[in-house]
């Protein structure tokens, strides 16, 4: 194992113990009912304090739900080009191995956002069309940090062109920054919603970074 695979996994699980970490912290670390309808929510304190500060935005709240269609299509996409090459070549085992784990990536993303709309960690702060909705990790977040990296790093894998690799860096950067810091200042998630998911997402992409060299060899 080179010394850039093993940094990567090691960088992995840093991450993904220090999510474990917070969603543990989350539920024990100045727990009050400050939610929508009395729920608990940890580190109140600095959460009510950052909502207070922010306040609510639904404008800005719907353009990011509706740019999370961005890193859908993005999903589709590779989907579309690993299906292509399981027909062309006729067996799933001849797909390039990186597409492979990036389904396996995305496998991973989506678990991870089903267990914790079954096992909700805490609420939103606001009710979104009348209703409670699972607020931790925020999903937005999530599918954004766990999926535009990806494209970055295929398009720097697959294309020759240096203008399109440079665009699509400038693309993914500002998209990413702005999809993260629009759902923080919209005020539809708390604080450590965001950094949860922010923790989720580092430390998949780090694992499926780590996966691909692996699968090269």
């Amino acid at each position: 194992m080179n010394l850039s695979r093993k940094n990567r996994l090691i960088r992995s699980g840093i991450l993904l113990l220090a999510f474990i970490l917070w969603t543990i912290l989350i539920q024990t670390v100045d727990v009050q009912p400050a939610g929508v309808n009395g729920t608990n929510v940890g580190f109140a304190a600095v959460n009510t304090w950052f909502h207070h500060l922010t306040g609510v935005h639904m404008g800005l709240y719907t353009v990011t739900d509706w740019l999370g269609l961005v890193p859908i299509a993005v999903c589709m996409g590779f989907a579309v080009l690993g299906l292509t090459q399981w027909i062309r070549r006729r067996s799933i085992a001849r797909v390039d191995r990186d597409i492979l784990l990036l389904g396996a990536h995305y496998i991973l993303v989506i678990l991870g956002y089903l267990i914790f709309e079954m096992i909700p960690i805490n609420y939103r702060p606001i009710l979104i069309d009348g209703a409670m909705e699972a607020s931790y990790p925020s999903s937005t977040t999530l599918l954004v940090l766990s999926v535009m990296p990806t494209l970055l790093f295929q398009v720097n894998r697959r294309a020759g062109n240096r203008t399109v690799r440079r665009i699509t860096a400038v693309f993914v950067r500002l998209f990413s920054a702005f999809m993260v810091i629009g759902r923080l200042v919209a005020g539809v998630h708390w604080l450590t919603d965001i950094v949860g998911s922010v923790l989720l997402s580092a430390g998949l992409y780090s694992l499926y970074r780590a996966a691909v060299p692996a699968a090269d060899d």
